[in-house]
């Protein structure tokens, strides 16, 4: 899933397909590229599970399935609170740091 979603392209197709199920020709509207290269991407993620394709007569619409995307959002959560409780870390020894330079420094000033 997460290599689908690296392309910013796919990420795109992603966001429009939130809007609302939408075809092949649709999708590639907006992009400066041939419909076989759409399909391409459409086929990546179909295969990681983000959208599903329908069968409606002539018409295959193409839908979000943003289920995947819950798990991802719960691995990515932890990694998150991983990050911001190290950027407080160093925080409070900068802080520290910032603190203890005057003190240094009017010691030096002393001698």
């Amino acid at each position: 899933m997460f290599a689908a979603l690296s392309d910013p392209t796919r990420r795109a197709i992603l966001a429009r397909l939130a809007d609302g199920e939408a075809t092949v020709n649709q999708i590639a509207e907006p992009f400066a590229m041939s419909l076989p290269a759409i399909s391409k991407h459409l086929k990546v993620l179909e295969r990681a599970g983000l959208i599903t394709r329908g069968r409606e007569a002539q018409w295959r619409p193409c839908r979000l399935d943003a289920r995947p995307l819950a798990g991802a959002t719960d691995w990515l959560e932890r990694y998150r609170k991983f990050w911001s409780d190290s950027f407080d870390r160093l925080d409070d020894h900068l802080r520290r740091l910032q603190e203890q330079a005057p003190r240094q420094q009017k010691g030096q000033d002393d001698d």
